[in-house]
């Protein structure tokens, strides 16, 4: 497979992540959904709404997301919504706010379907935008989690995090041992978002923003404190390409606090699905990485 383009800018401004879409050069078409996390009240490191509100803006676009699995402010539309709005946040959509649908997966090993808010399919074009970041059950997140953990339905996560056992998500839980099983479902859901897009003629484009760098997820309300310092932008129209890229980028970091941050990586086995993604045509590992 050629290798991937994937942009870098060691600015992290509201300018800067204009410019990286940009340079892109994808014209978004039709109606736009900007896939962030809202993060879970109680946490401080999720991207702010003065850093991307200058891109929403220029995309007149709507910010998506969908509810948790677990137990907190975000499980449901309303709290949801006000955990957002408490965030700075307007103009969001809960996509599986009043209701999902499943969308197909082909071949899925672990996966036979996704299952996403039902308001994903009002979207022609989506900005996956994530803060890359560690996570304590996937190692880290990146643009590959935030499509398919964070575009799944709280029903959705449960099927992903049970590895196609149940999709009940007081029930999930019970099904977590299966670490490689769990990374590989959630490339398969990543894999049926994007498939699902460009069956439909529709268009994605990846952008994680590598700052406020905690071993936790914006999805805790009790995150570390970032260990590392920021480190930039980078976008990409090929997700498995630019999370890769974000991996490496750590790995080959003279911060102290990189240490900490693989540890994470490597206790729950985090770049195994770059390479599933990759097996199973996500993407590519291979890339060329262009400062801008």
């Amino acid at each position: 497979m050629e290798k991937a383009k994937v942009y870098f800018t060691k600015e992290i401004t509201s300018e800067s992540l204009i410019k990286i879409y940009e340079k892109l050069g994808v014209n978004l078409q039709g109606k736009v959904g900007i896939k962030i996390s809202t993060g879970e009240p109680g946490g401080n490191n999720y991207l702010k709404p003065e850093l991307i509100n200058g891109l929403i803006n220029k995309l007149n676009a709507t910010i998506i997301e969908c509810n948790t699995a677990y137990s907190g402010r975000r499980n449901t539309k309303i709290d949801h919504l006000e955990a957002a709005r408490e965030h700075g946040f307007v103009n969001v959509d809960i996509m599986d706010g009043d209701g999902e649908m499943k969308i197909p997966l082909q071949n899925g090993k672990h996966l036979s379907y996704d299952i996403v808010g039902k308001n994903l399919a009002n979207y022609d074009s989506i900005v996956n935008l994530a803060h890359f970041k560690g996570h304590a059950m996937g190692g880290f997140g990146g643009v590959l989690k935030n499509q398919s953990i964070g575009i799944a339905s709280r029903n959705g996560k449960a099927y992903i995090h049970s590895v196609g056992i149940t999709s009940d998500p007081d029930k999930c839980w019970n099904y977590t041992s299966n670490q490689d099983g769990f990374l590989e479902s959630m490339a398969e859901a990543a894999k049926s978002v994007a498939d699902y897009f460009k069956d439909n003629h529709k268009q994605i484009v990846y952008i994680d923003v590598m700052n406020n760098l905690s071993v936790d997820c914006d999805c805790d309300s009790s995150p570390e404190n970032p260990c590392m310092q920021d480190i930039g932008i980078l976008a990409s129209v090929d997700p498995v390409a630019v999370d890769k890229a974000c991996i490496d980028l750590i790995w080959n970091s003279t911060d102290s606090g990189r240490d900490h941050f693989i540890e994470r990586v490597e206790r729950q086995h985090g770049r195994h699905i770059l390479e599933y993604a990759e097996s199973i045509g996500l993407g590519t590992r291979e890339y060329e990485l262009i400062e801008i």
